[in-house]
């Protein structure tokens, strides 16, 4: 990692995808948890959390989509919206997004030129897309993939592939890693 310290987005940690109820359940998602909270408390302040929400109105291929998963056609403040009690107090405003990539422009203005760390849910579609538009941005990307869960555990590791030939835009480490490299006399705090 350079010398300017790392912003962490921590990735849609919802209770739509940690409700084994849910049609969206990511079944690893509890394993998640601790990783994820020892990013956010080795990297505090510079986190933000983000959501994906549903649009007011689907439009384009988001249609099709919204017609094969119509009970999340929810608003924003939906209790299946909300991030999960674990991290509730600590998420503060988050960065809200009707697409899978959470790269906006306000997660974008909080990151600035410094390194990106990426956590969260799931690995194969909302990582991986928030990644792809980072690192097409120029931004240094390191993928912590104990901090991430996909929809089972090949589709998690076939995504930690695909991001794996970006290197070196995009890196896959280990929480252990990012940690390491800000107690490093470059990791800067």
């Amino acid at each position: 990692m350079t010398s300017r310290a790392p912003w962490l987005a921590v990735v849609d940690m919802q209770n739509v995808f940690a409700d084994p109820d849910s049609p969206w359940f990511t079944p690893r998602f509890a394993e998640t948890v601790e990783p994820v909270r020892r990013l956010v408390e080795a990297l505090a302040p510079r986190v933000t959390f983000t959501r994906f929400i549903a649009p007011d109105v689907p439009s384009g291929a988001w249609v099709a989509y919204y017609e094969q998963w119509p009970f999340a056609l929810e608003p924003p403040g939906s209790p299946l919206y909300r991030i999960v009690d674990a991290f509730a107090a600590q998420a503060g405003p988050t960065v809200d997004a009707v697409t899978f990539g959470k790269w906006t422009p306000a997660l974008a203005a909080a990151v600035g030129d410094r390194p990106l760390v990426l956590a969260g849910v799931s690995t194969d579609c909302c990582v991986l897309s928030t990644a792809l538009a980072a690192a097409d941005a120029g931004v240094e990307v390191h993928v912590a993939a104990d901090a991430c869960a996909g929809v089972d555990d090949d589709a998690h590791r076939r995504a930690l592939d695909v991001m794996r030939l970006y290197g070196p835009l995009i890196r896959v480490v280990t929480v252990d890693d990012v940690i390491g490299a800000l107690a490093a006399p470059e990791g800067g705090r």
